[in-house]
Protein backbone atom coordinates (compact mmCIF):
# COMPACT_ATOMS: atom_id res chain seq x y z
CA UNK A 1 0.00 0.00 0.00
CA UNK A 2 1.37 3.21 -1.19
CA UNK A 3 4.75 1.76 -2.08
CA UNK A 4 5.81 3.87 -5.03
CA UNK A 5 4.42 7.09 -3.07
CA UNK A 6 6.37 6.31 -0.14
CA UNK A 7 9.57 5.55 -1.84
CA UNK A 8 9.04 8.82 -3.80
CA UNK A 9 8.55 11.09 -1.08
CA UNK A 10 11.53 9.22 0.91
CA UNK A 11 13.88 10.10 -2.16
CA UNK A 12 12.97 13.95 -1.60
CA UNK A 13 13.56 14.29 1.93
CA UNK A 14 17.36 12.98 0.75
CA UNK A 15 18.03 15.92 -0.29
CA UNK A 16 17.99 17.69 3.20
CA UNK A 17 20.25 14.62 4.65
CA UNK A 18 23.41 15.49 5.81
CA UNK A 19 22.84 19.62 5.68
CA UNK A 20 23.40 21.56 8.31
CA UNK A 21 20.01 23.56 8.22
CA UNK A 22 17.36 24.70 5.39
CA UNK A 23 17.64 26.87 3.23
CA UNK A 24 15.03 28.72 0.32
CA UNK A 25 16.61 27.06 -2.33
CA UNK A 26 16.81 23.57 -0.53
CA UNK A 27 13.27 23.69 0.66
CA UNK A 28 12.10 24.71 -3.25
CA UNK A 29 13.78 21.14 -4.22
CA UNK A 30 12.28 18.88 -1.95
CA UNK A 31 9.08 20.76 -2.00
CA UNK A 32 9.07 20.47 -5.77
CA UNK A 33 10.23 16.88 -5.89
CA UNK A 34 7.32 16.11 -3.43
CA UNK A 35 4.74 17.65 -5.21
CA UNK A 36 5.85 15.81 -8.28
CA UNK A 37 5.14 12.45 -6.25
CA UNK A 38 1.94 13.43 -5.35
CA UNK A 39 0.99 14.22 -8.98
CA UNK A 40 2.38 10.64 -9.87
CA UNK A 41 0.61 9.01 -7.08
CA UNK A 42 -3.15 10.46 -8.84
CA UNK A 43 -3.52 13.79 -6.41
CA UNK A 44 -4.75 16.07 -8.29
CA UNK A 45 -2.24 19.21 -8.94
CA UNK A 46 -4.40 21.94 -7.33
CA UNK A 47 -4.68 19.59 -4.42
CA UNK A 48 -0.68 19.21 -4.75
CA UNK A 49 0.11 22.52 -5.18
CA UNK A 50 -1.63 23.72 -2.11
CA UNK A 51 -0.50 21.34 0.11
CA UNK A 52 3.37 21.55 -0.96
CA UNK A 53 2.77 25.51 -0.85
CA UNK A 54 1.77 24.93 2.70
CA UNK A 55 5.38 22.72 3.58
CA UNK A 56 6.61 25.22 2.20
CA UNK A 57 5.74 27.85 4.31
CA UNK A 58 6.09 26.62 7.64
CA UNK A 59 9.33 25.54 6.30
CA UNK A 60 10.58 28.89 5.61
CA UNK A 61 9.62 30.03 9.35
CA UNK A 62 13.07 31.27 11.35
CA UNK A 63 12.84 28.56 13.87
CA UNK A 64 12.88 25.78 11.33
CA UNK A 65 15.95 27.72 9.08
CA UNK A 66 17.99 27.33 12.20
CA UNK A 67 17.26 23.77 12.58
CA UNK A 68 20.25 21.01 13.62
CA UNK A 69 18.12 18.18 11.59
CA UNK A 70 16.16 19.56 8.46
CA UNK A 71 15.45 16.32 7.12
CA UNK A 72 14.01 15.07 10.47
CA UNK A 73 12.00 18.08 10.76
CA UNK A 74 10.69 18.11 6.85
CA UNK A 75 9.45 14.92 7.30
CA UNK A 76 7.23 16.00 10.74
CA UNK A 77 6.19 18.85 8.77
CA UNK A 78 5.13 17.14 5.62
CA UNK A 79 3.50 14.20 8.03
CA UNK A 80 1.31 17.05 9.94
CA UNK A 81 -0.03 18.48 6.62
CA UNK A 82 -0.94 15.36 5.21
CA UNK A 83 -2.56 13.89 8.58
CA UNK A 84 -5.14 17.90 8.10
CA UNK A 85 -5.13 16.83 4.67
CA UNK A 86 -6.73 13.59 5.15
CA UNK A 87 -9.00 14.98 8.00
CA UNK A 88 -7.19 15.36 11.44
CA UNK A 89 -8.59 12.74 13.47
CA UNK A 90 -11.15 10.15 12.89
CA UNK A 91 -14.59 10.63 12.88
CA UNK A 92 -17.19 8.17 14.53
CA UNK A 93 -20.07 6.48 13.36
CA UNK A 94 -23.81 8.15 14.33
CA UNK A 95 -25.22 5.14 15.81
CA UNK A 96 -28.65 6.78 17.19
CA UNK A 97 -31.86 5.72 16.88
CA UNK A 98 -34.00 2.66 17.03
CA UNK A 99 -32.74 0.61 14.91
CA UNK A 100 -29.95 3.07 13.61
CA UNK A 101 -29.75 2.82 10.06
CA UNK A 102 -26.90 2.65 7.90
CA UNK A 103 -26.85 2.95 3.80
CA UNK A 104 -24.33 1.86 1.88
CA UNK A 105 -23.81 3.32 -1.62
CA UNK A 106 -21.19 3.29 -4.22
CA UNK A 107 -20.49 1.95 -7.71
CA UNK A 108 -20.30 -1.66 -9.34
CA UNK A 109 -17.59 -3.19 -8.16
CA UNK A 110 -16.30 -0.91 -5.37
CA UNK A 111 -16.36 -3.17 -2.53
CA UNK A 112 -19.81 -2.47 -1.31
CA UNK A 113 -21.33 -6.15 -0.38
CA UNK A 114 -18.30 -7.24 0.71
CA UNK A 115 -17.69 -4.06 3.16
CA UNK A 116 -21.43 -4.36 4.52
CA UNK A 117 -20.20 -7.97 5.40
CA UNK A 118 -17.57 -6.83 7.39
CA UNK A 119 -18.90 -3.42 8.78
CA UNK A 120 -21.65 -5.82 10.32
CA UNK A 121 -19.10 -8.04 11.93
CA UNK A 122 -17.27 -5.19 13.31
CA UNK A 123 -20.48 -3.39 14.92
CA UNK A 124 -21.13 -6.79 16.62
CA UNK A 125 -18.06 -7.89 17.59
CA UNK A 126 -16.11 -4.53 18.84
CA UNK A 127 -19.48 -2.37 19.29
CA UNK A 128 -21.82 -4.91 20.64
CA UNK A 129 -24.55 -4.08 18.38
CA UNK A 130 -26.73 -6.33 17.23
CA UNK A 131 -26.88 -6.02 13.37
CA UNK A 132 -29.49 -6.54 10.40
CA UNK A 133 -27.85 -6.77 6.99
CA UNK A 134 -30.34 -5.96 3.97
CA UNK A 135 -29.62 -6.93 0.43
CA UNK A 136 -30.97 -3.95 -1.45
CA UNK A 137 -29.20 -5.10 -4.97
CA UNK A 138 -32.29 -6.55 -6.56
CA UNK A 139 -30.71 -6.49 -10.10
CA UNK A 140 -27.90 -8.77 -9.94
CA UNK A 141 -28.93 -12.06 -7.79
CA UNK A 142 -25.20 -12.84 -6.98
CA UNK A 143 -25.52 -10.04 -4.45
CA UNK A 144 -28.01 -10.80 -2.54
CA UNK A 145 -26.47 -14.56 -2.23
CA UNK A 146 -23.11 -12.84 -1.78
CA UNK A 147 -24.57 -10.75 1.39
CA UNK A 148 -26.46 -13.90 2.91
CA UNK A 149 -22.72 -15.63 2.19
CA UNK A 150 -21.37 -13.16 3.97
CA UNK A 151 -23.93 -13.18 6.89
CA UNK A 152 -23.77 -16.63 7.76
CA UNK A 153 -19.75 -16.68 7.86
CA UNK A 154 -20.38 -13.41 10.72
CA UNK A 155 -23.61 -15.11 12.59
CA UNK A 156 -25.63 -11.96 10.76
CA UNK A 157 -29.20 -12.29 9.47
CA UNK A 158 -29.75 -10.68 5.85
CA UNK A 159 -32.90 -9.80 4.81
CA UNK A 160 -34.25 -10.01 1.25
CA UNK A 161 -37.17 -10.22 -0.85
CA UNK A 162 -36.26 -12.14 -4.07
CA UNK A 163 -39.03 -11.12 -6.10
CA UNK A 164 -39.55 -7.60 -5.11
CA UNK A 165 -37.89 -4.80 -7.29
CA UNK A 166 -38.99 -2.13 -5.10
CA UNK A 167 -36.06 -1.28 -3.45
CA UNK A 168 -37.87 1.15 -0.84
CA UNK A 169 -40.26 -1.21 0.07
CA UNK A 170 -38.05 -3.88 0.96
CA UNK A 171 -36.00 -1.55 2.92
CA UNK A 172 -39.28 -0.57 5.14
CA UNK A 173 -40.08 -3.72 5.57
CA UNK A 174 -36.44 -4.61 6.70
CA UNK A 175 -36.66 -1.87 9.46
CA UNK A 176 -39.95 -3.13 10.62
CA UNK A 177 -38.19 -6.86 10.70
CA UNK A 178 -35.37 -5.30 12.60
CA UNK A 179 -37.77 -3.34 15.25
CA UNK A 180 -40.05 -6.80 15.78
CA UNK A 181 -36.23 -8.76 16.59
CA UNK A 182 -34.81 -6.43 18.31
CA UNK A 183 -32.27 -5.37 16.19
CA UNK A 184 -30.40 -1.82 16.41
CA UNK A 185 -28.53 -1.80 13.36
CA UNK A 186 -29.59 -1.60 9.96
CA UNK A 187 -27.11 -1.92 6.66
CA UNK A 188 -28.44 -1.61 3.26
CA UNK A 189 -26.47 -2.62 0.75
CA UNK A 190 -27.75 -0.80 -2.83
CA UNK A 191 -27.27 -1.71 -6.27
CA UNK A 192 -24.16 -0.22 -8.03
CA UNK A 193 -23.70 0.36 -11.85
CA UNK A 194 -20.24 0.60 -13.43
CA UNK A 195 -20.30 4.20 -14.05
CA UNK A 196 -22.52 6.73 -12.62
CA UNK A 197 -26.37 6.70 -13.51
CA UNK A 198 -28.84 8.76 -13.06
CA UNK A 199 -31.74 5.59 -12.47
CA UNK A 200 -29.56 4.14 -9.56
CA UNK A 201 -28.62 7.59 -8.18
CA UNK A 202 -32.77 8.26 -8.46
CA UNK A 203 -33.09 4.75 -6.57
CA UNK A 204 -30.18 5.42 -3.71
CA UNK A 205 -31.58 9.05 -3.46
CA UNK A 206 -35.49 7.33 -2.83
CA UNK A 207 -34.26 5.00 -0.25
CA UNK A 208 -32.28 8.23 1.64
CA UNK A 209 -36.05 9.86 1.89
CA UNK A 210 -37.72 7.68 2.85
CA UNK A 211 -35.49 5.94 5.98
CA UNK A 212 -33.50 9.20 6.73
CA UNK A 213 -30.53 7.08 7.62
CA UNK A 214 -28.13 8.58 10.37
CA UNK A 215 -25.31 7.21 7.93
CA UNK A 216 -25.20 7.38 4.38
CA UNK A 217 -21.68 5.33 3.85
CA UNK A 218 -19.99 6.07 -0.03
CA UNK A 219 -17.41 3.09 -0.58
CA UNK A 220 -14.80 4.05 -3.11
CA UNK A 221 -12.18 1.41 -5.17
CA UNK A 222 -8.73 3.34 -3.51
CA UNK A 223 -7.19 1.85 -6.71
CA UNK A 224 -8.84 3.99 -9.08
CA UNK A 225 -7.31 7.08 -7.57
CA UNK A 226 -8.72 10.19 -9.09
CA UNK A 227 -11.61 8.78 -10.74
CA UNK A 228 -12.53 7.49 -7.11
CA UNK A 229 -12.41 11.61 -6.27
CA UNK A 230 -14.44 11.97 -9.02
CA UNK A 231 -17.29 9.87 -8.57
CA UNK A 232 -16.79 10.74 -4.44
CA UNK A 233 -18.07 14.82 -5.51
CA UNK A 234 -21.01 13.12 -8.06
CA UNK A 235 -22.32 10.95 -5.15
CA UNK A 236 -21.92 14.02 -2.43
CA UNK A 237 -23.60 15.86 -4.72
CA UNK A 238 -26.91 14.00 -5.12
CA UNK A 239 -26.47 12.24 -1.45
CA UNK A 240 -24.72 14.42 0.56
CA UNK A 241 -23.29 11.28 2.63
CA UNK A 242 -22.19 11.16 5.72
CA UNK A 243 -18.20 9.53 5.32
CA UNK A 244 -16.19 7.46 2.80
CA UNK A 245 -14.91 3.99 2.45
CA UNK A 246 -12.04 2.97 0.65
CA UNK A 247 -11.28 -0.32 -0.08
CA UNK A 248 -9.22 -2.95 -1.63
CA UNK A 249 -5.98 -0.99 0.30
CA UNK A 250 -4.08 -3.94 -0.10
CA UNK A 251 -4.27 -3.90 -3.80
CA UNK A 252 -1.34 -1.70 -6.24
CA UNK A 253 -3.09 1.76 -5.05
CA UNK A 254 -0.93 4.89 -5.52
CA UNK A 255 -2.22 6.48 -2.61
CA UNK A 256 -4.53 9.64 -4.32
CA UNK A 257 -7.88 8.98 -3.47
CA UNK A 258 -7.26 8.20 0.19
CA UNK A 259 -5.77 11.73 0.32
CA UNK A 260 -7.16 13.62 -1.73
CA UNK A 261 -10.96 12.64 -1.62
CA UNK A 262 -11.34 14.69 2.01
CA UNK A 263 -10.32 17.62 0.69
CA UNK A 264 -12.54 17.31 -2.14
CA UNK A 265 -15.90 16.27 -0.65
CA UNK A 266 -14.95 17.89 2.70
CA UNK A 267 -16.87 14.48 4.43
CA UNK A 268 -14.30 12.39 6.36
CA UNK A 269 -13.00 8.81 6.12
CA UNK A 270 -14.58 6.54 8.19
CA UNK A 271 -13.47 3.04 7.29
CA UNK A 272 -10.18 1.56 5.28
CA UNK A 273 -10.72 -2.21 4.04
CA UNK A 274 -8.43 -4.60 2.83
CA UNK A 275 -8.97 -8.39 1.52
CA UNK A 276 -11.71 -10.46 2.12
CA UNK A 277 -11.61 -11.59 5.42
CA UNK A 278 -14.65 -10.03 7.58
CA UNK A 279 -12.26 -8.75 10.10
CA UNK A 280 -10.19 -6.79 7.66
CA UNK A 281 -11.93 -3.55 8.42
CA UNK A 282 -10.25 -0.72 10.42
CA UNK A 283 -11.13 2.60 11.40
CA UNK A 284 -9.63 5.34 9.57
CA UNK A 285 -7.12 7.56 11.62
CA UNK A 286 -5.26 10.25 9.39
CA UNK A 287 -1.84 10.63 11.45
CA UNK A 288 -1.71 6.54 11.70
CA UNK A 289 -2.23 6.77 7.55
CA UNK A 290 0.45 9.90 7.20
CA UNK A 291 2.73 7.99 9.19
CA UNK A 292 2.66 5.08 7.11
CA UNK A 293 2.99 6.57 3.92
CA UNK A 294 5.87 8.20 5.27
CA UNK A 295 7.50 4.92 6.04
CA UNK A 296 7.31 5.81 9.93
CA UNK A 297 5.49 2.78 10.49
CA UNK A 298 2.23 2.83 12.84
CA UNK A 299 2.41 0.62 15.66
CA UNK A 300 -0.45 1.65 17.92
CA UNK A 301 -2.39 -0.02 15.13
CA UNK A 302 -0.84 -3.09 15.36
CA UNK A 303 -0.49 -3.12 18.90
CA UNK A 304 -4.58 -2.69 18.92
CA UNK A 305 -5.09 -5.81 16.49
CA UNK A 306 -3.01 -7.76 18.57
CA UNK A 307 -4.93 -7.00 21.43
CA UNK A 308 -8.45 -7.33 19.53
CA UNK A 309 -7.12 -11.23 19.52
CA UNK A 310 -5.62 -11.29 23.40
CA UNK A 311 -7.25 -13.59 25.45
CA UNK A 312 -6.34 -12.26 29.21
CA UNK A 313 -7.28 -15.79 30.74
CA UNK A 314 -5.51 -17.73 28.26
CA UNK A 315 -2.46 -15.72 27.81
CA UNK A 316 -1.81 -16.44 31.78
CA UNK A 317 -1.94 -20.10 31.11
CA UNK A 318 0.04 -19.66 28.20
CA UNK A 319 3.04 -17.86 30.65
CA UNK A 320 2.60 -20.63 32.98
CA UNK A 321 3.03 -22.79 30.15
CA UNK A 322 6.23 -20.96 28.75
CA UNK A 323 7.69 -20.79 32.52
CA UNK A 324 7.66 -24.26 33.02
CA UNK A 325 8.84 -25.21 29.29
CA UNK A 326 5.69 -26.79 28.64
CA UNK A 327 4.84 -24.94 25.48
CA UNK A 328 3.41 -27.52 22.92
CA UNK A 329 2.92 -27.47 19.36
CA UNK A 330 -1.29 -27.55 20.30
CA UNK A 331 0.26 -23.62 21.64
CA UNK A 332 2.23 -22.86 18.90
CA UNK A 333 -0.95 -23.65 15.91
CA UNK A 334 -2.89 -20.98 18.41
CA UNK A 335 -0.52 -18.98 18.39
CA UNK A 336 -0.46 -18.81 14.45
CA UNK A 337 -4.06 -18.88 14.04
CA UNK A 338 -4.31 -15.78 16.27
CA UNK A 339 -1.75 -13.96 13.94
CA UNK A 340 -3.41 -14.90 11.25
CA UNK A 341 -6.83 -13.06 11.82
CA UNK A 342 -4.81 -9.87 12.21
CA UNK A 343 -4.76 -9.56 8.77
CA UNK A 344 -2.40 -9.42 5.82
CA UNK A 345 0.88 -10.58 7.05
CA UNK A 346 3.02 -7.77 4.99
CA UNK A 347 0.81 -5.41 5.83
CA UNK A 348 1.25 -6.16 9.65
CA UNK A 349 4.63 -6.24 9.25
CA UNK A 350 4.49 -2.75 7.12
CA UNK A 351 3.58 -1.13 10.44
CA UNK A 352 6.52 -1.80 12.32
CA UNK A 353 8.80 1.29 12.00
CA UNK A 354 11.51 0.33 9.49
CA UNK A 355 10.63 -2.80 8.42
CA UNK A 356 8.07 -1.40 5.55
CA UNK A 357 10.83 -0.62 3.18
CA UNK A 358 12.92 -3.59 3.86
CA UNK A 359 10.07 -6.28 2.79
CA UNK A 360 8.77 -3.84 -0.17
CA UNK A 361 10.16 -6.30 -2.63
CA UNK A 362 9.15 -9.32 -0.64
CA UNK A 363 6.15 -11.46 -1.54
CA UNK A 364 5.19 -12.12 1.79
CA UNK A 365 2.25 -15.01 1.08
CA UNK A 366 -0.60 -15.08 3.68
CA UNK A 367 -0.86 -19.09 3.44
CA UNK A 368 2.82 -19.04 4.50
CA UNK A 369 1.88 -20.58 7.57
CA UNK A 370 -0.32 -23.35 6.14
CA UNK A 371 2.34 -26.22 5.58
CA UNK A 372 3.37 -25.50 9.53
CA UNK A 373 -0.01 -25.93 9.92
CA UNK A 374 -0.85 -28.87 8.21
CA UNK A 375 3.02 -30.65 10.17
CA UNK A 376 0.92 -29.70 13.30
CA UNK A 377 -2.91 -31.09 11.89
CA UNK A 378 -0.57 -34.86 10.98
CA UNK A 379 0.46 -35.35 14.45
CA UNK A 380 -1.57 -37.10 17.04
CA UNK A 381 -2.89 -35.30 20.15
CA UNK A 382 -0.44 -37.03 22.05
CA UNK A 383 2.49 -35.62 19.94
CA UNK A 384 1.20 -31.90 19.65
CA UNK A 385 1.12 -32.38 23.81
CA UNK A 386 4.07 -34.02 24.43
CA UNK A 387 6.83 -32.55 21.47
CA UNK A 388 9.41 -34.83 23.26
CA UNK A 389 7.95 -37.97 21.84
CA UNK A 390 9.24 -37.25 18.30
CA UNK A 391 11.93 -40.11 17.03
CA UNK A 392 12.71 -40.97 13.16
CA UNK A 393 9.55 -42.89 12.69
CA UNK A 394 6.87 -40.41 14.21
CA UNK A 395 8.66 -37.70 12.35
CA UNK A 396 8.17 -40.26 8.54
CA UNK A 397 4.51 -40.44 9.45
CA UNK A 398 3.83 -37.69 9.60
CA UNK A 399 5.84 -36.30 6.81
CA UNK A 400 3.39 -38.79 4.23
CA UNK A 401 0.29 -37.63 6.05
CA UNK A 402 0.65 -33.90 5.48
CA UNK A 403 2.40 -34.57 2.15
CA UNK A 404 5.95 -32.73 3.08
CA UNK A 405 9.47 -33.84 2.68
CA UNK A 406 10.90 -35.31 5.64
CA UNK A 407 13.50 -32.64 5.32
CA UNK A 408 10.75 -29.94 6.07
CA UNK A 409 9.78 -31.55 9.21
CA UNK A 410 12.86 -32.06 10.65
CA UNK A 411 13.58 -28.23 9.76
CA UNK A 412 9.94 -27.30 11.44
CA UNK A 413 10.81 -29.55 14.76
CA UNK A 414 13.98 -27.97 14.93
CA UNK A 415 12.85 -24.53 14.48
CA UNK A 416 10.33 -24.97 17.54
CA UNK A 417 13.26 -26.96 20.33
CA UNK A 418 14.99 -23.98 19.24
CA UNK A 419 12.17 -21.63 20.05
CA UNK A 420 11.78 -23.52 22.98
CA UNK A 421 15.13 -23.17 24.37
CA UNK A 422 14.71 -19.37 23.80
CA UNK A 423 11.70 -19.38 26.06
CA UNK A 424 13.69 -21.37 28.30
CA UNK A 425 16.42 -19.06 28.86
CA UNK A 426 13.81 -15.80 29.66
CA UNK A 427 12.25 -17.90 32.07
CA UNK A 428 13.34 -15.51 34.85
CA UNK A 429 12.55 -12.39 33.01
CA UNK A 430 9.55 -10.76 33.40
CA UNK A 431 6.50 -12.27 31.56
CA UNK A 432 3.70 -10.10 31.55
CA UNK A 433 3.85 -9.07 27.86
CA UNK A 434 5.02 -11.97 26.03
CA UNK A 435 2.07 -13.92 25.44
CA UNK A 436 0.55 -10.51 24.06
CA UNK A 437 1.47 -7.14 22.98
CA UNK A 438 0.72 -5.40 26.00
CA UNK A 439 -2.64 -5.46 27.98
CA UNK A 440 -5.20 -2.42 27.92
Amino acid sequence: MFESLSDRLDTAFKNLKGQGRITELNIASTVKDIRRALVDADVNYKIAKEFTDSIKEKATGEKVINAVSPGQLMVKIVKDELTDLMGGVETDLDLSGNPAVILIAGLQGSGKTTFSGKLANYLKTKKGKSPLLVAGDVYRPAAIEQLTILGSQINVEVYSEAENKNVVGIAQNAIKEAKSKNKNVVIIDTAGRLAIDEVMMTEVANIKSALNPKEILFVVDSMTGQDAVNTAAAFNQRLNYTGVVLTKLDGDTRGGAAISIKYTVNKPIKFVSSGEKMETLDVFYPERMAQRILGMGDIVSLVEKAQEQFDEVEAAKLEKKIRKNQFDFEDFKTQLQQIKKMGNLKDLMGMIPGVGKQIKDIDINDDAFKGIEAIINSMTVEERRNPELMNPGRKQRIAKGCGKDLVEVNQFIKQFDQMKSMMKTMNKMPMGKLAGFGKR
